[in-house]
């Protein structure tokens, strides 16, 4: 069951990574005002939605504590940047301020993740 979880957080870790290196390549575009949702952030959400529950379930089901409150506020917080990405993906400009709260949500994640223990 270990060598699941670790491949589940791989999966896990390759999610942000490509949502968040999704946001920082759109950055210079994002001071011109041109920036916009590039497919992998779309992607990168998605895969971290689906292996965070995965990931949820298998500690659970070995027997692991899982801290309910923590994985609520990072769903609350994934649910929003998934929605934002979602609906804005085919528009061509997407606001400074929608593109950088999802930047600024991505990154309290990863440090919700890292630091809330």
């Amino acid at each position: 069951m270990g060598v699941l979880i670790h491949l589940f957080v791989g999966l896990h870790i390759i999610g942000i990574a490509a949502l968040l290196g999704g946001f920082l390549t759109q950055l210079k575009a994002m001071g011109r005002g041109t920036a916009r949702f590039v497919p992998g952030m779309l992607h990168g959400a998605l895969t971290m939605l689906v292996t965070g529950v995965a990931l949820v379930g298998l500690n659970q089901a070995d027997d692991h504590s899982v801290n309910t409150i923590k994985i609520g506020v990072k769903l609350a917080l994934l649910i929003v940047i998934l929605g934002l990405v979602y609906v804005k993906r085919d528009e061509e400009q997407v606001d400074k301020g929608v593109f950088g709260l999802v930047g600024l949500l991505t990154t309290a994640n990863i440090f919700i993740a890292v630091l809330w223990t």
